[in-house]
């Protein structure tokens, strides 16, 4: 009795394996960071100073810079915690961060603070007696309503969104008449800008109505200015806030999706191959002789007697070539007269044996198999 066993790879198969896959993964996921680093500027996403998409804000940033404004994007943190004397600070909207950052914004000291659309505890800590009043101007054409210099330059502006409720000393400017989308805050020699929307400043509408002339008269106050666009910087969450968890960051997404891409193409590369045999430790052992009885009893059941003469002619011949050295593709006559020649057999009955009429019931298939068993007797032992 003969049993398989499986064996499985060594160290040294398994790397040979693995490698090409391995090396073809890492260069898809090397060339798309460097891709992804080649053509990333220094900030990305809506309200970007680099992005020419209609929700970004290149226009305005080549605006101030003609004006002799030294516009600095960044997304990074330290940057909008660096010292900020004599400096304005634009604070995008979207981002995560929680008190302790704001706070050291708060603390580094700009001159000039620009909040577009900012949460509730950015507002607590950067601009004090701002409160958001929930709720949503449309957008459309609005006079500024106040005395702002900015505002009154600009005459009427297509501004909406969100508007604020102000603390006594504010100016407020393009509202409803109780709340308002601009709010200034001037308190210990820093002013605060509130602004409800940054869709007034984008590529799209920049140049509709006042809409440059407000922005260049409110952001380009000072000479250098940092346009900061919150990200993911801190790890912590504060309850006090409203804002939610800290998102996966858009740099490990485009990784992720580097990988994802990598995986799915050596998956598409190797799937398309069929690994090598798995050897099994078969339940039972099947012995040669009962395959051959269940097989004859299958076609005494059907009464497939044509099936069963020509598996027994089959078997015969196969012997019959190999015996006597004759072509498999020899004609039967051929076959017949070299058989009859070494044998001495007489050649009709050769012929009727080997390639003659299926039996016509049990009793001829059974004188079948009895001359071939002779004739392969003789084979064996001639």
């Amino acid at each position: 009795m003969s049993t398989s066993v499986p064996v499985g790879r060594g160290a040294a198969e398994s790397w040979r394996a693995l490698r090409k896959p391995l090396l073809i993964t890492g260069i898809i996921v090397l060339v798309s960071i460097v891709v992804l680093i080649a053509t990333t500027a220094s900030t990305s996403g809506p309200f970007s100073p680099d992005s020419t998409e209609r929700d970004g804000a290149r226009a305005l940033a080549n605006l101030l810079k003609k004006h002799g404004v030294n516009v600095k994007g960044t997304e990074f943190l330290s940057d909008a915690t660096a010292s900020g004397a004599g400096k304005a600070l634009l604070i995008g909207p979207n981002g995560a961060l929680d008190r302790d950052d704001w706070q050291r914004i708060d603390d580094a000291g700009w001159s000039h603070l620009i909040l577009i659309r900012p949460s509730s505890r950015e507002l607590a800590v950067l601009a004090p007696g701002v409160k958001d009043a929930s709720q949503v101007l449309s957008s459309s054409s609005r006079e500024p309503e106040c005395d702002l210099d900015a505002a009154v330059k600009a005459g009427t502006v297509t501004v909406g969104g969100t508007t604020y409720s102000a603390p006594t000393g504010a100016q407020t400017c393009y509202g409803d008449g109780i709340n308002h989308t601009v709010v200034r805050i001037v308190s210990g020699g820093r002013t605060v800008d509130v602004v409800g929307t940054s869709r007034s400043f984008t590529n799209d509408e920049l140049a509709d109505d006042g809409n440059a002339a407000l922005a260049l008269n409110l952001i380009g106050t000072h000479k250098d200015l940092t346009w900061y666009l919150p990200q993911f910087e801190s790890d912590g969450v504060d309850d006090a806030g409203d804002d939610g968890p800290p998102l996966v960051p858009p740099d490990v997404r485009y990784i992720g999706w580097a990988l994802a891409f990598a995986v799915l193409v050596v998956a598409l590369w190797r799937g398309r191959r069929l690994g090598p045999v798995v050897v099994e430790r078969l339940p039972v052992i099947v012995h040669a002789a009962e395959t051959t009885e269940g097989r004859a009893r299958l076609y005494r059941r059907s009464r497939a007697r044509d099936r069963a003469a020509a598996a027994l002619r089959e078997s015969a011949l196969a012997q019959l070539y190999k015996a006597h050295g004759i072509p498999r593709r020899a004609e039967p006559s051929a076959v017949v007269a070299t058989l009859a020649a070494r044998t001495g057999w007489d050649p009709v009955t050769l012929y009727e044996a080997l390639y003659g009429m299926p039996p016509l019931d049990d009793a001829a298939l059974l004188n079948l198999s009895d001359v071939l068993d002779v004739l392969m007797q003789e084979v064996r032992h001639p």
